[in-house]
């Protein structure tokens, strides 16, 4: 049976989708019914699919290949590594690390040198009023700037740096190193064309540091109108979890943010699976502090 219901629920982007059991394995037609409806809403809900962990890394394995958040291997859970605990609730008598995850505007493994190709997230408690996550469409981000810009930052890479995460600083000091190293700057295009549909996107976030070859802050004044533009209300679903909820979004054309709008005396914890994206940029050199990296010095001087 290939019939699913795919039912709007944004302008922008948001489609609930209903009549199928996540924890059964689907069929290839349904699963290129899925796609398809992500293709062109962006961000999925599959309400009522209360998976466990093993169920939900088994359908984000139809979708894609799973991520094994080697990145950032403290905050997994610990007999499933492809699941990222985003969690307020207290892990080993401490506060959890991912209590604050996401609260600026991002798109998922942006400071890897493979940003997700999509992600996978599992409400399994929730507070009674409040946490809410937003998605911006960075197709319409792109194709409603004026020609000129357009031009403009079609030339345009941008630096993504993790230490932007918000509250990164706040974190285990070991483990802020031990990302640091593993995380260096990287360099991806500011206009990428989505490998699947073949649209012009505007890749940008509040996790950039600055644009190659210019400073931050020559940098400051287009980033902040790219991600102010990016996030206007016209191009943002906004979703109001329930139990049990599975949302599914293309990271390759959305940026997302978890809001802080609840009683954080109340549990949040979710799970998250993400697919491995496809190889993008290059690793910005460490003394490059005047904007410019070693592929441009290297290519002034060639």
């Amino acid at each position: 049976m290939t019939d699913i219901n795919v039912t709007p629920l944004g302008y922008a982007a948001g489609a609930r989708v209903t009549g199928l059991d996540l924890r059964q394995p689907l069929s290839p037609a349904q699963v290129a019914a899925v796609q398809a409806a992500w293709h062109r809403h962006l961000v999925l809900v599959f309400p009522g699919q209360d998976l466990s962990a093993p169920e939900l890394i088994a359908f984000t394995a139809q979708m894609g290949e799973v991520e094994r958040n080697d990145n950032v291997p403290y905050y997994r859970d610990p007999d499933y590594p492809e699941v990222l605990l985003v969690s307020n609730k207290p892990r080993n008598g401490k506060p959890s690390e991912t209590r604050n995850t996401g609260r600026n505007w991002h798109a998922d493994l942006t400071y890897t040198d493979r940003p997700a190709k999509g992600s996978v997230l599992m409400c399994k408690e929730k507070p009674a009023i409040g946490g809410d996550t937003m998605f911006a469409n960075m197709y319409m981000a792109y194709e409603t700037l004026s020609p000129v810009l357009r031009k403009f930052v079609e030339s345009l890479e941008a630096v993504h740096d993790i230490t932007l995460i918000k509250g990164f600083e706040r974190r285990d000091p070991a483990q802020i190193a031990d990302m640091k190293r593993a995380n260096p700057p990287i360099a991806h295009p500011v206009v990428r064309t989505h490998p699947e549909t073949g649209r012009k996107l505007l890749f940008v976030s509040e996790r950039i540091r600055h644009f190659v070859g210019m400073t931050e802050e020559e940098s400051r004044p287009l980033l902040q109108f790219l991600n102010n533009h990016a996030t206007s209300p016209e191009f943002v679903y906004r979703h109001q979890w329930a139990l049990n909820d599975v949302v599914m979004w293309d990271n390759r054309c959305t940026l997302h943010i978890a809001l802080k709008d609840f009683d954080q005396s109340q549990a949040r914890h979710m799970m998250r699976c993400s697919m491995r994206g496809e190889k993008s940029g290059y690793v910005v050199a460490p003394d490059a502090e005047d904007g410019t990296s070693l592929k441009s010095a290297l290519a002034a001087v060639s």
